[in-house]
């Protein structure tokens, strides 16, 4: 099992993040924290493999977190967890190690196939030698997963799927299965079942608008 450290100032969030480990095969929940030094103190109390990290945080930031759990003695991963999307922090991320970047708010197979890599990775990593360029590709291999790679399902083709699913992402309010057919070139209908079915794959919300007439109208975020 790979035990768990989440890190989050918001409580609630934690509490959410952490069910969404708890239900993942493989992954156990060790530990909560809220800040920098409760982080650091349960590190060093080990049993932690994975940190999940925020990057802001009351007390320093999850990106230093980052770079000191990058010290030999703490031998732990982190994947971020965090509502920061600038360039200059998604890039001291990577600067400082972190495996994987989850940009909040995300859905449970966001997170899911995030750790599902990390999974492959610790598995490929589990052999003694790596022999050969074909050996050391799969280990970077590994890391590379994303749910917009994910089957698009029956019936769906994968470059409507992400093409949806990017102006939905690049929205900064709801769309409607209207909104995103004019945004996307594509019929209303098309847009409509792409939605739905984006939808009930846990990758994007359905928000139901009320207006006078009482029918309300159906956006997606």
């Amino acid at each position: 099992m790979t035990r768990v450290l989440v890190v989050d100032d918001d409580f609630h969030v934690a509490e959410i993040n952490s069910a969404y480990v708890a239900k993942t095969p493989g992954f156990r929940v060790v530990g909560q924290a809220g800040s920098y030094a409760e982080a650091l103190a349960a590190v060093d109390r080990g049993g932690v493999d994975l940190v999940l990290l925020d990057h802001y945080l009351p007390d320093r930031t999850g990106v230093e977190l980052a770079r000191e759990l990058q010290r030999p003695e703490y031998a732990v991963d982190v994947i971020m967890v965090t509502a920061a999307q600038d360039v200059e922090t998604v890039r001291s991320a990577v600067r400082c190690g972190a495996l994987h970047y989850v940009v909040k708010p995300f859905t449970y197979q966001t997170l899911r196939a995030k750790l599902d890599a990390y999974a492959r990775l610790q598995k490929t990593l589990a052999q003694d030698v790596l022999e050969g360029q074909a050996s050391v590709d799969g280990v970077f291999q590994a890391l590379r997963s994303s749910t917009a790679n994910a089957p698009s399902g029956k019936g769906y083709a994968m470059p409507t799927v992400q093409l949806v699913h990017q102006v939905i992402a690049r929205s900064r309010r709801p769309l409607s299965a209207h909104d995103v057919a004019e945004r996307t070139g594509i019929s209303r209908s098309t847009a409509q079942r792409y939605l739905k079915h984006l939808e009930s794959s846990g990758r994007l919300k359905l928000v139901l608008k009320y207006g006078e007439s009482g029918r309300p109208v159906h956006l997606y975020e």
